[in-house]
């Protein structure tokens, strides 16, 4: 970002979340991800959330299959696990030296229903990648992953190196701009909050934008990305909150 453009916390418009919201993100951030129904009381007080409501949601999202309950102790269930483990790479991703090669992802399946290949674009989204053109899906070969097995039986994988600048097919590939823009935002509104709420809402709403980042090689990013400084200010909060909780669990 330029050094005369100056964005301020409120170029971020953040509602307030509601209590299952509350839940998810307060255990998404824990290790383990579990707490009490006692501590999960005092941790949401903050909030203005009373108990019976509380208690509501977390019926409604064992129903639902977002929590498991053992005795008084309410966890993450397994589909919500994956959601922690997606949201732990996106704070702290693995990375590569990049040597110029991209990844390059060809869906070949014929046949598919909407449904099916909604899937696959939101999982081949997941995996940082973009579409280049219908099917065609790449990103720079820098991350430390694996990709699903699965893919195999949809799609092809090659490694190229595209004749267009890396850098423009970057810039058309993914919103660059408008991502910094935003992540400059929610780093001075989460510097302006004051209150507990305020704070854990735009916390929330910086793990969300982290999700989004490509996760791109330095070399092809805008100058003055937030990418780093959005990751360190939430692990840093995520501690502050992970001491406050387990105090409280102590007393």
């Amino acid at each position: 970002m330029p050094n005369n453009a100056s964005p301020q916390a409120d170029d971020v418009e953040l509602r307030p979340l509601p209590a299952r919201s509350v839940v998810l993100s307060l255990l998404l951030g824990l290790h383990p991800p579990e707490l009490p129904v006692k501590e999960l009381v005092g941790a949401v007080e903050p909030f203005g959330i009373a108990g019976s409501t509380l208690r509501a949601a977390l019926s409604r999202m064992v129903a639902a299959g977002d929590l498991r309950r053992a005795d008084t102790v309410y966890g993450l269930s397994e589909r919500l696990l994956e959601r922690q483990r997606r949201q732990d790479h996106a704070v702290h991703p693995e990375t590569l030296p990049w040597d110029g090669d991209w990844e390059m992802v060809v869906v070949t399946a014929t046949g598919r229903g909407p449904a099916e290949r909604a899937e696959l674009r939101t999982e081949l989204t997941r995996l940082r990648l973009a579409e280049l053109r219908e099917g065609v899906w790449l990103r720079p070969a820098n991350l430390r992953r694996v990709l699903p097995d699965h893919l195999d039986d949809v799609a092809q994988r090659y490694t190229a190196r595209p004749d267009r600048p890396a850098r423009e097919l970057a810039a058309s590939l993914w919103p660059l701009d408008a991502w910094a823009g935003t992540g400059h935002a929610l780093l001075a509104h989460v510097a302006a909050a004051r209150t507990p709420s305020d704070r854990f809402t735009g916390f929330a709403a910086v793990v969300r934008h982290l999700l989004a980042d490509a996760v791109l090689p330095p070399e092809l990013l805008p100058a003055h990305w937030p990418g780093e400084r959005l990751r360190a200010a939430y692990a840093d909060y995520r501690r502050e909150l992970s001491r406050d909780v387990r105090a409280r669990e102590g007393r």
